[in-house]
């Protein structure tokens, strides 16, 4: 018996589709990201496992939106950090103006303790900086922050 031939993701193509297409257009590229212990981003911004971060190029330095990471660096508070996200992290990427893009469900590996989660996205106007107080959580429903 043949084994089956696995394809690769459509994900990262995707990431990088509709990246281009913000920027085409004049809009802030966005990424929602499942923030575990897979992801290097700073944590003090991360809420409810998660965290949207702008990939902008007005906001990040050496971004390389690649097959298996999306790799940058970026300042928060002031100070430069470096990111990596596993693309099958990725929740979400957006234009922050109009909140168009595209979704993913994210899969998670069993060590993780799930199979799958479908992401929550926030609209813009849900979203802080880093350098505002976060708000108190409103609920049990998962919701991501606006990280510039």
């Amino acid at each position: 018996m043949q084994s089956a031939i696995e394809s690769p993701s459509t994900r990262p193509y995707l990431v990088r589709a509709l990246y281009e297409w913000c920027v085409d257009q004049g809009f802030t590229p966005y990424v929602a990201v499942l923030a575990d212990a897979t992801v290097q981003v700073p944590r003090e911004y991360v809420r409810d496992g998660q965290i949207v971060l702008n990939v902008g190029a007005d906001a990040t330095s050496g971004l390389q939106l690649g097959n298996e990471f999306i790799q940058f660096k970026a300042r928060f508070a002031g100070v430069v950090r470096e990111i990596m996200v596993p693309i099958n992290r990725v929740m979400a990427i957006y234009a922050r103006e109009n909140g168009q893009g595209m979704a993913f469900p994210v899969e998670v590996g069993p060590e993780d303790g799930a199979t799958s989660i479908e992401g929550s996205i926030a609209s813009p106007s849900q979203t802080t900086s880093p350098d505002e107080p976060p708000p108190p959580p409103a609920g049990t429903r998962p919701f991501l922050k606006r990280v510039k």
